[in-house]
């Protein structure tokens, strides 16, 4: 008997499955629209060039060593990028509110967030978007969460966010719950909230007690605008919410393998920060212990100087506008084909996915026909799409819909 015997297989985590079917596959058509990762035109991963500069910089300093960073980071790093996620004339700054703790990009913020609530405040019962990212679910729930609903957020027969619903279910959650909101560019959905729709989601987290945990994957990266991505993050900070925020660097600064991360935390009292760290010490310490520095030093790099700051945002427009080109692009394509169906939602949402509104009968017909790869949900990253290939897509989208019938 070995002590290994008997393993359960695990379902195979889909973003990652889907993506290695396009690799094998041999079409010289096949098209991924799959992982969250930025492709250029020419469909290749695309190293920001100020992060080439940086990365040069660093690498050229022979001051530089690769003893251990603080556990809770590098503190200049920290300093950045939390002015960049809260402005840098935030009251909450100038107020000394704000802890800042190097994490492992967006996955080891909210992993790190969410052990601190559930260990140390006790905040065990929590509420994520219907739908949302895939991971939340199991990173609450393995950090401690022992209550994990869902609100309702996307209404699929309007391809809009379904504010009444949502709203509807806040105010049935338990006082003290913890609410986990997508700072921009909803994962999946690509459809945020209006300003107006925030505010009333934010008046009632805060007439119901209820706790916020804002994830920000795509800041700058979603807009083209880093301060109008941040907008409903620093409304609800304005109102007096204490609340924690994931931050990730991966898409925003293409370093998606370096893992650079932040969880920022907002409080009343300043005087609660020292136990703060302590206990978040502890949290890390148990974890990865010490964060890297590479990419950590990148960002604080290029964020720290004007020059760079203004090369990356360059660099994040560029992005940001090419998916839109895309966006717009495969509506005009499926509306010139006369598409069944409405597809204005299509250049309604915003970042890097689309919810298209295809079922998962659909999406296996789209696989397993035309060799153009999605999850099953529907979900699209724009930035598989390119000129060669957003009319083959629209193509197979409309032989698609026509030939495979919808149930929603």
């Amino acid at each position: 008997m070995s002590f290994f015997d008997g393993i359960p297989m695990a379902a195979p985590i889909e973003v990652f499955h889907m993506n290695n079917l396009y690799l094998q596959e041999t079409d010289p058509n096949k098209v991924n629209l799959t992982i969250g990762a930025y492709r250029t035109e020419e469909a290749k991963p695309w190293v920001l060039p100020v992060v080439r500069t940086a990365e040069a910089a660093l690498a050229a300093d022979q001051t530089l060593n690769h003893e251990y960073l603080p556990v809770l980071g590098f503190e200049p790093f920290s300093k950045e990028a939390t002015k960049l996620v809260l402005g840098a004339d935030s009251p909450a700054i100038k107020e000394d509110r704000v802890i800042g703790v190097q994490c492992l990009s967006g996955t080891g913020s909210l992993r790190a967030g969410a052990e601190f609530l559930a260990r140390v405040l006790g905040l065990k019962t929590g509420y994520y978007s219907n739908p949302t990212w895939g991971n939340h679910g199991l990173v609450f729930t393995n950090a401690g969460f022992t209550q994990l609903g869902q609100y309702t957020y996307w209404d699929p027969v309007n391809k809009r966010v379904d504010i009444e619903n949502l709203l509807k279910d806040l105010e049935a959650a338990p006082p003290k719950s913890v609410i986990i909101l997508h700072g921009c560019a909803h994962n999946p959905t690509g459809m945020d909230p209006t300003q107006e729709q925030w505010k009333q989601i934010c008046e009632v987290m805060k007439r119901k007690n209820l706790f916020t945990f804002f994830d920000i994957a795509y800041q700058g990266f979603a807009s083209g605008d880093p301060d109008a991505d941040a907008w409903a993050i620093r409304y609800f900070i304005d109102q007096g919410l204490e609340m924690v925020i994931a931050q990730s660097f991966a898409k925003n600064f293409g370093l998606y393998n370096e893992r650079v991360g932040h969880l920022t935390i907002i409080v009343k009292d300043k005087a609660v920060i020292p136990s703060f760290k302590s206990q978040m010490q502890l949290i890390i310490r148990a974890n990865w212990s010490n964060p890297p520095a590479h990419g950590a030093k990148v960002v604080h790099r290029v964020l720290s100087d004007p020059v760079l700051c203004q090369q990356w945002h360059d660099a994040i427009k560029t992005m940001s506008s090419r998916i839109r080109e895309m966006r717009a692009a495969l509506r005009q394509h499926l509306e010139k084909l006369g598409t069944p169906g409405t597809w204005d939602h299509i250049t309604q949402q915003i970042g890097m996915f689309s919810y298209t509104g295809l079922t998962a009968d659909q999406v296996n017909h789209l696989v397993e026909k035309h060799k153009v790869f999605l999850l099953k949900d529907g979900r699209i990253n724009l930035c598989g799409l390119n000129t060669k290939n957003v009319e083959y897509v629209a193509k197979a989208f409309d032989e698609t819909v026509r030939n495979v019938k919808s149930h929603i």
